[in-house]
């Protein structure tokens, strides 16, 4: 089973991933794997047990392996590929349109871009500044679905320019959502901490 989920809204995305996947799933991260990876991650067996479930986020942006995708569909592992944005003008996607399931969980069109810009573009240069601005906006947001705002804004970012720089807060953000899901930290104070960081990275 594959199933690509996409859109804004992470919140929903992460509830439906559970549903399916449970609580015990491996996560990997798509820019880092290669064609080489792809035949132990989608046929092989791990010692514990013949059918995997599998989390991958950003895989459709690695255009390397994400044309290599239609070659795998008879995995008899549940993988779910994470996308924050979906290309739907490729040739793959054409192919695997009819193939596998393709979902969107998209946030309501009264959601505030324009904040989240301003704070993520805040704390380029001033961490605190950009976590003074968060503060008038946590109680009537989600910690979780700011952080994907934050991550389609990262993309964005680094599609336009496609620097180290922009790399490594691509990276450093897939680390904090992973430590959302899997840590007991309060996920504003996970959400602060990158913030204050990134003028650094």
């Amino acid at each position: 089973m594959i199933k690509v989920f996409y859109g804004d809204d992470r919140v929903k995305a992460k509830q439906e991933i559970k549903r399916l996947l449970g609580d015990d799933y491996e996560v990997l991260d798509g820019p880092e794997i290669t064609t080489n990876d792809l035949p132990p991650i989608f046929l092989g067996a791990s010692l514990f047990a013949e059918k995997r479930r599998i989390l991958i986020r950003d895989f459709t942006a690695n255009k390397s392996v994400y044309d290599e995708l239609p070659k795998y569909l008879d995995t008899p592992h549940e993988i779910i590929l994470l996308e924050t944005k979906l290309d739907k003008r490729t040739t793959t996607f054409k192919e695997l349109k009819d193939k596998i399931e393709f979902r969107e969980f998209k946030l309501p069109e009264n959601t505030d871009f324009r904040i989240v810009f301003d704070i993520y573009k805040t704390a380029k240069y001033d961490g605190k500044k950009a976590v003074q601005l968060l503060e008038n906006i946590k109680p009537s947001e989600d910690p979780i679905k700011f952080t994907g705002l934050l991550v389609s804004q990262a993309i964005k970012d680094f599609t336009a320019n496609p620097t180290g720089q922009q790399k490594k807060l691509l990276k450093e953000l897939a680390r904090v959502d992973l430590e959302m899901k899997s840590s007991k930290v309060d996920p504003w104070l996970l959400v602060e901490s990158f913030l204050l960081r990134m003028k650094t990275l």
